[in-house]
């Protein structure tokens, strides 16, 4: 994944030490349209490449931090910092599900095939979210999954430390950024994995599921991750917004009531409001011109029908329907 993602030009004057630790999956520092004056922030900044990156993009006048957990790597960063001449960058130790930043400290926040390792992807979203000044921006490159990869995998502890296993699914992602309170949410794939690279990745961690590669073939992939945090605080937001409409379809069966509870839980989870109607005449549910109950609906819209929906599913059904 960290073959050839940054351009000889880019990596002028940085030392290689800084380009050898990279084990990135993409340029998030392209993908952030850095500015002079702007204030970043690196998710897992490692030997401190896409740090330095930053730091020439946000001359004169901005200042880069880089936040790692361990002294090897906050040592070698710090050594390349010395090296690169460069003085409008700190790095800081810490993890990224506790930032050491106060609220509203930066501009951007970065990471380049981090986010997918810790075990709480919510809670580093929340801080990132935190740390963002009004109108902040979210970008990132991170291993995203586009389908299901066998168990095989997900429970494989060397694909975890390559940044495979712990990927979150597409939807997964986009509904816990809208969790965050993160607005104008994009995924852009800027490589799908094929059987063939599977392969290799199972074959360079020493795993046994070579076998299962055929299954993987195209649900892996590497993604710019764009965000932005409101220009005005979630009350305001609130304000002259429309509430979203979720109405149940059924005639009250356990399965309109496991339909219900997810819509419910859904709407719980991205701390929004909405109004959960449940429609139980048939003359009513006939108006939707559906063939199978249970059928959900959102803003007038029929999102499912003869199925239950996931929480995640109907949550990533809510955030593309305007209700995050």
């Amino acid at each position: 994944m960290s073959h050839e993602i940054y351009a000889e030009a880019e990596t002028a004057g940085i030392p290689t030490e800084a380009i050898v630790a990279s084990l990135g999956c993409g340029n998030p520092t392209a993908l952030a349209q850095l500015k002079p004056g702007e204030t970043v922030l690196d998710l897992g900044s490692g030997g401190g490449i896409d740090v330095f990156l930053s730091a020439k993009r946000v001359a004169p006048g901005g200042k880069v931090y880089g936040l790692d957990m361990t002294n090897e790597m906050l040592a070698l960063a710090r050594e390349n910092q010395k090296k690169a001449g460069v003085d409008n960058v700190e790095f800081l130790k810490g993890e990224i599900e506790n930032i050491p930043l106060p609220d509203g400290a930066v501009d951007v926040v970065i990471s380049n095939c981090v986010i997918n390792l810790s075990v709480d992807k919510s809670r580093v979203l929340k801080e990132a979210f935190r740390v963002l000044k009004a109108g902040g921006r979210f970008a990132v490159s991170d291993v995203v999954l586009c389908g299901d990869i066998p168990a095989e995998l997900r429970n494989n502890p060397e694909l975890w430390a390559g940044c495979v296993a712990g990927a979150m699914q597409e939807s997964k992602y986009r509904s816990e950024l809208a969790a965050a309170g993160f607005v104008d949410i994009g995924i852009e794939p800027t490589r799908i994995f094929r059987a063939a690279d599977v392969r290799e990745f199972l074959s360079a961690a020493g795993a046994e599921a070579v076998a299962v590669a055929d299954q993987a073939d195209g649900k892996i992939m590497s993604a710019f991750v764009r965000a932005t945090k409101p220009a005005t605080d979630s009350a305001d937001r609130t304000k002259g917004k429309a509430v979203s409409k979720i109405q149940i379809l059924g005639t009250g069966c356990k399965r309109c009531r496991d339909l219900t509870a997810n819509a419910e839980k859904a709407v719980q989870e991205l701390g929004i409001e909405a109004e959960i109607e449940k429609v139980t005449e048939i003359q009513d549910i006939i108006k939707f011109q559906i063939l199978m109950t249970p059928g959900l609906v959102i803003n007038g819209q029929v999102k499912a029908a003869g199925r239950i929906p996931s929480i995640e599913e109907i949550k990533q059904m809510l955030v593309i329907a305007g209700g995050n």
